[in-house]
């Protein structure tokens, strides 16, 4: 297939977020507001964390789109208003569907807390199509054992979330048609990717150096693809013999290079966003706010 042609590349920007932990942001930024369908994608770390200062996201609502944490290190406990309560540990992913409302804490585990250590990992909002903003919400988590693999000639893998890559599928079921993948690259390793044509295609390098396409991308830096159509493919920059890789993760053995692929099949509809709610018309943001302050966000079971 022939390549798929490239748009443009981002840098991350590092903000403070949430409960003060800082991020690196590829977007939302001063120079671009999202990348549809994708709303915001931030990486939490790396940051080691002395005991009894991990800091999470306490309660807080959401309306119109999904939240998406993918852990690599550390440990957070989950609770929301729809009932779940559940605890992501590294290699673990949750997928939470706000739809009509919900609200959620994300916070350190109180063994984490006690003990301190590494905290490394990726939130990503994913817009909902206006016609399933006001759905029920939904929790799907997964345990690292529980993501779908391809194993890769030279022991590299990439861990498919969501979508299908190089014939694996992962196991969440995504509102619109959605790929999700964790690529960690030896060296020699070589992935190819093939989206969709029509949808967003993006490759977010955070970790070493990847070839993606023929184009050098180091830790940080996010390639943003037409959707014209055509492959991507990755290959891992040479190893440093001493090297541990831009992203300083010293548990990464062989790995040479990390990226996430994030393909979507964009809305084209008008996006309206203040703070925890993102909707299609400003009157839509006023009735989110309304309804949080009045307790209506929520429907109780």
């Amino acid at each position: 297939m022939t390549p798929r042609s490239l748009n443009m590349i981002i840098d991350a920007e590092r903000t403070v977020e949430g409960g003060g932990f800082v991020v690196r942001r590829p977007f939302p930024t001063a120079r671009i507001s999202h990348i549809d369908p994708f709303l915001l994608l931030d990486e939490m770390g790396p940051v080691e964390y002395a005991p009894g200062k991990a800091i999470g996201a306490p309660e807080h609502p959401h309306r119109g789109f999904e939240t998406v944490t993918y852990l690599m290190h550390g440990a957070m406990e989950h609770r929301d208003t729809t009932g779940a309560v559940a605890t992501i540990r590294p290699g673990g992913v949750q997928w939470m569907t706000a739809g009509a409302g919900v609200i959620h804490s994300e916070l350190p585990t109180d063994d984490f807390l006690q003990s301190g250590g590494r905290m490394h990992g990726f939130q990503l909002w994913v817009n909902l199509p206006a016609a399933s903003k006001m759905i029920p919400p939904r929790y799907q988590g997964f345990e690292s054992d529980e993501l779908r693999r391809v194993e890769l000639s030279n022991g590299g893998e990439v861990r498919v979330v969501a979508g299908t890559v190089m014939g694996v599928t992962g196991a969440v079921e995504t509102t619109s048609p959605m790929t999700y993948a964790h690529v960690l690259l030896h060296e020699g390793d070589e992935v190819s990717w093939s989206p969709e044509v029509g949808h967003t295609a993006l490759v977010h390098v955070f970790d070493g150096e990847a070839s993606v396409n023929g184009h050098a991308a180091t830790s940080g830096q996010m390639l943003v693809f037409e959707r014209s159509g055509g492959s991507i493919t990755l290959r891992a920059a040479k190893a440093d013999d001493d090297s541990t890789g831009s992203g300083g993760d010293v548990s990464r053995g062989n790995v040479v290079a990390q990226a996430l692929l994030l393909g979507g099949k964009p809305l084209g509809e008008p996006v309206v966003r203040y703070g925890p709610f993102v909707m299609n018309t400003r009157e839509e943001i006023v009735q989110a706010f309304e309804d949080y302050q009045a307790g209506r966000l929520v429907v109780q079971r």
